[in-house]
């Protein structure tokens, strides 16, 4: 599905800034085993960029209907 063009498209913006941000994190740090850098050898950067975003976006919806913190997962 995708973000769609429906919301505000100022957190949508900002949202997709964020995922690049993690993006360009993830490419600098040499032992990382993000799901988005190995996304990244298949699909275009800004592709996956809207892909996390999505996915940010779907953690922070389900965490504000739960009324819950964020608690990140351990490796």
């Amino acid at each position: 599905m995708g973000i769609s063009k429906q919301g505000d498209g100022h957190l949508r913006r900002l949202l997709v800034v964020g995922a690049t941000a993690v993006l360009r994190y993830a490419r600098q740090s040499t032992g990382a085993k993000v799901s988005a850098t190995q996304l990244l050898e298949r699909k275009r950067p800004k592709v996956v960029a809207v892909a996390l975003a999505n996915k940010m976006a779907r953690i922070a919806w389900a965490l504000l209907r739960r009324n819950e913190t964020y608690v990140a997962p351990t490796a």
